[in-house]
């Protein structure tokens, strides 16, 4: 049975605390049930962690709002569980067109490479993703989800957090080791601790229309510059799943945000551009301001920021949601691995050095788009113009246009937690960037190279087809620990999980105690610039952070240690 999303009430309880003189703790807490709040906590509670996930209200987000999620997203959900859940049920595309007035400048595509598991992108409506994510996260032992219970006060000390709770049955207060603040762009939790998040607003608006409609168009992203239908300004148009799609117009600063989101404004403007053939329904409308805006520390002592609460850019590049989905997925194996006293506090800060770059990175290309959008002057409209002129007929031009530099996944280049190399490679699986997709076999079943990496620290042996016993051999020593201990050595340290990858033509299955992988189509070694003995090891969120041209136990004990701040 179809769920409808959007008039779903999620449960509320009283909460026991109200009846209770003592102060509950928790080890961690999650403020916002949005997108980024609820991928927090599921990605917590699968690695072990007992979180508890707090929201003032008890419906999902009303309206489209985010629709454009990355294949970095949906690996992260797939690695969480959930992504085929969220994949299936949203559009897939890559390809997209910009048009300058009466004609096609050019035509892209985002991932012209087949032996990827995910499209470049889905377009799917914000509130079946967080009731995706809510469906899985009913399903996590460690995951205590409270609807209607709003944060109305915070302490902070160098032991823990308090935080005060209001609840229609009463108010009560809980201690957590951590707090994490996913409370969205207005982030009542920051204005409780007096901080800011500062950048720049442009002097320009954008309605965004959802209209519902039959049309015969492909599924691509299509953006205007200066089209007939709507003059001296832009226009951007994308589909979604239920035959509703999104459309933006640029406004100008002059225009009223209030009377522009009216039906009786929005309409028309649709007509113009679907021409008065084609009938269509209102959805949803909203107007918005294009900004760019960040904290300056994402970390706060025990509290720690994330998504929008931590950063925000403009919507064209869909960098938003995106950008917070991996700031998610790039702290919660951090408060694990501390909680668990795996690894010392210090390694909290890598989670704001790592994504305040990140965010930097994602200002950078919205501002830039910000200004080719909006010329701020009549020579900038007239350079801006004359690059697309110019695209039509010259590639190196279309280097130029910017209709929103779309989301990739950040490449950590400049973490503390990556091993230099020391050995020559080419290609982009650098330290810091994560990892690469490719189709692999496990015995006799297909499969995808990220499913088998999971969420630990792997490291990764591309064996010699001539003598896989040697490479299982050396991966064995090297491998050897305590089992008692699970992911540690017997000396107390943090392992990673052996992983070796062999050629397509040979035979398939374990050798000895180590996992094996076939290249299914040679792509992982083609990707990874691998040759027999190079050796890669991922992090828990799937980063590489560190490789080598030869297996050295030593040293891969060394980057692990260095990659969790035990070093």
């Amino acid at each position: 049975m179809s769920i409808d999303y959007q008039k779903l009430a999620l449960p509320y309880a009283a909460p026991a605390e109200c009846r209770s003189p003592e102060l509950a703790h928790r080890p961690v807490i999650v403020v916002g049930g949005g997108p980024v709040g609820l991928t927090a906590a599921i990605d917590l509670a699968r690695h072990g962690t007992p979180v508890l996930l707090l929201d003032d209200d008890d419906k999902l987000s009303s309206g489209s709002r985010a629709i454009c999620f990355a294949k970095r997203s949906l690996e992260i959900w797939d690695r969480l569980g959930c992504g085929e859940a969220i994949a299936s049920k949203g559009v897939s595309w890559q390809a997209g067109k910009v048009f300058f007035r009466n004609g096609l400048v050019y035509a892209f595509d985002l991932l012209p490479e087949a032996g990827h598991g995910r499209p470049a992108f889905i377009n799917l409506q914000q509130y079946y993703v967080e009731g995706l994510l809510y469906d899985h996260a009913l399903a996590q032992p460690n995951l205590e989800l409270r609807w209607k219970h709003k944060v109305v006060g915070v302490e902070s000390s160098g032991e823990c957090v308090i935080v005060v709770v209001e609840t229609p049955d009463g108010t009560y207060r809980l201690r957590c080791d951590y707090l994490v603040a996913c409370d969205g762009s207005r982030s009542p939790l920051r204005a409780m601790l007096g901080l800011e998040s500062r950048g720049q607003v442009f002097r320009d608006r954008f309605l965004i229309a959802d209209v519902r409609m039959d049309a015969d168009l492909p599924t691509e992203r299509r953006f205007w510059f200066d089209p007939p239908f709507h003059r001296h300004g832009s226009a951007l148009m994308h589909r979604q799943p239920g035959n509703v799609w999104r459309i933006d117009f640029q406004l100008g600063w002059d225009a009223d945000p209030v009377a522009e989101r009216q039906p009786e404004r929005v309409a028309p403007r649709v007509r113009a551009m679907l021409g008065d053939g084609v009938p269509f329904e209102l959805v949803w409308c909203s107007v918005y301001t294009f900004s760019c805006m960040r904290m300056e520390r994402f970390r706060h002592g025990r509290i720690l920021f994330a998504g929008d609460a931590a950063h925000g850019v403009s919507p064209f590049g869909a960098r938003g949601a995106n950008s917070g989905v991996e700031d998610a997925a790039n702290l919660a194996w951090k408060l694990h691995y501390v909680l668990r006293g795996d690894a010392p506090d210090r390694l909290l800060d890598t989670y704001c050095s790592e994504r305040e770059r990140a965010a930097d990175e994602n200002i950078a290309h919205s501002t830039r788009s910000a200004d080719f959008l909006t010329p701020k002057s009549d020579m900038s409209r007239v350079f801006r113009d004359a690059v697309l002129g110019l695209a039509r007929d010259h590639p190196f031009a279309r280097r130029l246009v910017n209709s929103g530099r779309l989301a990739t996944a950040a490449t950590l280049a400049d973490s503390p937690l990556n091993t230099p190399d020391a050995d020559r490679f080419d290609g982009p699986m650098i330290p810091g960037a994560a990892a690469a997709d490719a189709p692999i076999a496990v015995g006799k079943r297909a499969d995808w190279f990220l499913h088998c990496i999971g969420d630990r620290f792997v490291a990764m042996l591309f064996a010699d087809p001539s003598d896989r016993s040697a490479a299982t051999r050396a991966l064995g020593a090297a491998f050897a620990h305590d089992a008692k201990r699970g992911s540690m050595h017997a000396d107390g340290s943090i392992r990673a999980d052996p992983l070796l990858v062999h050629a397509p033509s040979a035979p398939p299955g374990t050798v000895g105690d180590v996992p094996t992988i076939a290249d299914a189509e040679q792509l992982l070694a083609a990707r990874y610039d691998a040759k027999p003995g190079t050796t890669y090891l991922f992090r828990p969120d799937q980063h590489v952070c560190a490789r080598w041209r030869h297996f050295d136990a030593e040293a891969l004990r060394t980057a692990v240690a260095r990659a969790s701040c035990n070093g």
